[in-house]
């Protein structure tokens, strides 16, 4: 594949992405006229392992073993998906879509925040750092403490704690699960149902109500689970894996604007002034803070040769815990007296298979 088709199909993700991922507030939006908070997080979850879990075996491939990567999983379920889903349904009760859109961009302010303070973002350049004043200078003018009419309320300090959960969730993700040599699909699949088994215990609390479960209520839970949390979740863990962190992050900058036209034209939602200039002062701050350090110029624009290196390194280490994966199921079989066939194993496991077979 030459780099002008790998460049469109990069291109097309980022599009899919950002129009899924900025059109999920319009669902939530919709599902929560027949269903309790709780239940909308409960229901996206629960669907969305189930779509993904599906596709995983579907694949060839199996959900992660071993306690030490579930408990990560589990760690990075709560921060990704069972808290920050939770906290936009109850947010969106009183915020609008487009707006909780816009709150939901400041996610990378919240990363750079969290890096400052856990001592791996080293001090910030002049220009980062008016970055990051301005973003969270733009929240301050969205949520307007100042009037009584203004955005505060526990609804959009729900969303702001949302964004922040985010942040939390992807610096954690990146030290423990991100290319360690489990699949992709693997690994959002698992960290669906993870996030289902924490949303279920969750259910007593106020999950349990009445439903009114009518036509645009079941159409919404269903597209917000299958396309707004199980394939933009895997298209995201995708973009990183293949195209890097920097390209995933231009769908920030995209996922307010479909949210906030979303939210006017299907829901007559209407913005102020006020909140429009917030928005470009969040993207403009969002954006300055995405500036790289000029010394880290060359190590951006590498050969590409370190970025197939770095693949074969993944593909070698995918390679051996598959390897061995398929080594303990043999020895499992020989000692329940059953053998299975080396080479229906090795398919089993796609090893010895051309890596575009094997890549989901």
């Amino acid at each position: 594949m030459n780099s002008g088709t790998r460049s469109l199909r990069g291109g097309v993700r980022v599009a899919v992405l950002a129009l899924l991922w900025g059109s999920t507030f319009l669902w939530i939006e919709l599902a929560l006229r027949g269903l309790s908070p709780l239940q909308v997080t409960f229901v996206r979850c629960l669907l969305g392992a189930l779509v993904l879990t599906v596709a995983c075996y579907a694949s060839g491939r199996r959900l992660p073993r071993g306690r030490t990567v579930w408990r990560h999983i589990a760690v990075a379920a709560f921060f990704c998906n069972a808290l920050p889903f939770a906290l936009f349904s109850l947010g969106q009760q009183t915020v609008d879509s487009g707006l909780a859109g816009v709150l939901n961009a400041t996610t990378p302010l919240w990363s750079i925040a969290l890096g400052l303070a856990l001592g791996s973002e080293r001090a910030l350049r002049p220009v980062r750092l008016t970055g990051l004043l301005l973003g969270f200078a733009g929240t301050i003018l969205i949520l307007a403490p100042w009037q009584s009419a203004g955005a505060t309320g526990w609804g959009a300090l729900a969303i702001l704690g949302a964004a922040a959960s985010y942040a939390v969730a992807f610096t954690y993700m990146g030290r423990t699960l991100v290319r360690r040599g489990t699949p992709t699909i693997s690994l959002s699949a698992a960290q669906l149902v993870a996030a289902s088994g924490l949303t279920a215990v969750a259910l007593p609390v106020g999950g349990l109500e009445s439903i009114d479960p009518g036509p645009v209520v079941v159409v919404a839970a269903l597209v917000l689970s299958v396309f707004c949390t199980a394939i933009t979740f895997h298209l995201t863990y995708r973009i990183i894996n293949d195209e890097g962190a920097t390209n995933a992050a231009v769908v920030g900058y995209l996922l307010p604007v479909v949210s906030v036209l979303l939210g006017a034209v299907v829901l007559g939602e209407g913005l102020s002034a006020r909140v429009v200039l917030g928005m470009a002062v969040v993207l403009v701050g969002v954006g300055m803070t995405r500036r790289k350090d000029p010394t880290n110029t060359a190590t951006a624009t590498a050969p590409a040769r370190t970025s197939e290196t770095q693949a074969q390194a993944e593909a070698e280490a995918q390679a051996e815990a598959q390897a061995q994966e398929a080594a303990q199921e043999s020895h499992a079989s020989h000692r329940a007296g059953t053998r299975i066939p080396r080479h229906e194993i090795h398919t089993r496991h796609g090893i010895g298979l051309p890596g575009r077979l094997r890549k989901l």
